[in-house]
């Protein structure tokens, strides 16, 4: 069983105090400052510290800078990336914010309801076995001695692309469990509540299916570049790594983020002569790319739920096209009628009129006569508009 150790450090800015952890210096302040962030430390033998530290201690801590760090600023809108720097790989996931070394993790928020999971992945992934506990773990690191083999920064990074997948794979799961009946209600019957329920589940696959893009052409990114892939082997550059110029420039080199960003490179460089596996990034290749075909199907299947609900549309808008020609005929055979009837009206009227005539004496009979030639007369005229707006289709038939 690993040793667990979980203690809590507040790390603030404006006192001098200071403590040292694993040869660098970190700040240690009163805590609740505005600028103190919560961090969970968490080591390759599970050892958890959390922290309430300010970006400088973390700076000088991991040695990246300033412009890396605000990728991780939960205030700021950066969308999700994947860094590989000198010393660490800064990794923003959405809510995963986290920095990662060749010996330890840090992620921000530990607290948070999606962050809480990772952690406890964390804790179970990042153990691994080595020659003392093989020696007495019997059966049971005999079968877990494979994860030997993966890096500790490969291993906390499968961790939380397997958290950032699962996570908008289950988002994506619920979205469709939801919106599938909703388009088939919708299509069975049109509704004000039925057409707002699926512009609000419209609204809520636009958000997602952006999200989830992201991710995935972040990930497409780095397997596109060997360098980038190159950059993220924390453990290979560590072992290959060598002093500039004795122990007090190898000091200042470690301690100087600027510097060292300047020649990690040429320094790497000068050491793929060296090293013969400098540039095999087969493994991580192989990481990255399961994660990749993962966060591809999910997005994939948004697009078949996009595609379907743009079939939808299209159903629904040929349906509202065929009510909207059935009220246009409707309202042509009212406007018919109503000018038929108008005629016959005009007929009443003017036989109506209280004026003597002397062609009214004796004729009573043409009552009856004119009374149905003016019937006639209405209907004919309406059958030949209907006919006309059919001949010109202006209605169906």
């Amino acid at each position: 069983m690993v040793a667990m150790a979980r203690d809590v450090l507040a790390v603030a800015p404006e006192t001098a105090a200071a403590a040292v952890d694993d040869g660098v210096g970190m700040l240690v302040k009163k805590k609740g400052t505005a600028s103190a962030r919560s961090w969970i430390l968490i080591d390759a033998n599970v050892n958890e510290t959390v922290m309430d530290i300010d970006k400088y201690a973390i700076m000088h801590r991991v040695q990246i800078h300033a412009r890396d760090l605000r990728i991780l600023d939960p205030l700021l809108s950066y969308p999700s990336t994947i860094l590989g720097r000198e010393r660490a790989i800064v990794l923003n996931l959405e809510h995963i914010k986290a920095i990662i070394t060749a010996e330890e993790v840090l992620l921000r928020d530990p607290s948070d309801d999606n962050v809480i999971p990772v952690v406890e992945e964390l804790r179970r992934r990042l153990p691994v076995v080595n020659a003392n506990h093989a020696e007495f773990g019997g059966q049971h690191d005999v079968e877990t001695g494979e994860e030997d083999e993966s890096p500790f920064e490969f291993r906390a990074l499968e961790v939380f692309l397997e958290a950032i997948c699962s996570f908008h794979a289950a988002r994506t799961t619920e979205l469709e469990t939801d919106a599938y009946p909703a388009l088939d209600e919708l299509t069975s019957k049109i509704s004000s509540r039925n057409l707002d329920r699926v512009r609000k589940l419209k609204s809520a696959m636009t958000r997602l299916t952006a999200r989830v893009q992201k991710v995935r052409d972040e990930l497409e990114r780095l397997l596109d570049d060997d360098d980038d892939m190159a950059d993220l082997y924390l453990s290979r550059k560590l072992s290959s790594a060598s002093p500039v110029s004795g122990s007090g420039a190898a000091s200042w080199f470690l301690g100087s983020p600027t510097i060292g960003s300047k020649i990690s490179r040429a320094s790497r460089a000068s050491l793929m002569t060296v090293h013969g596996d400098e540039n095999d990034v087969e493994e991580l290749e192989m990481l990255l790319e399961a994660y990749f075909m993962q966060i591809d199907g999910t997005l994939n299947k948004l697009t078949s739920l996009r595609e379907y609900i743009d079939d939808t549309e299209d159903y629904i808008n040929i349906q509202l096209d065929n009510h909207r020609n059935q009220l246009i005929q409707l309202e042509l055979f009212l406007s018919s009628g109503t000018v038929c009837m108008s005629i016959y009206a005009l007929v009443t009227g003017i036989f109506g009129m209280n004026i003597p005539y002397t062609w009214n004496d004796d004729h009573g009979y043409m009552f009856k006569w004119v009374v149905i030639l003016s019937g006639v007369f209405s209907a004919v005229i309406f059958l030949l508009i209907v006919f006309y707006a059919r001949f010109k289709g202006l209605v169906g038939s």
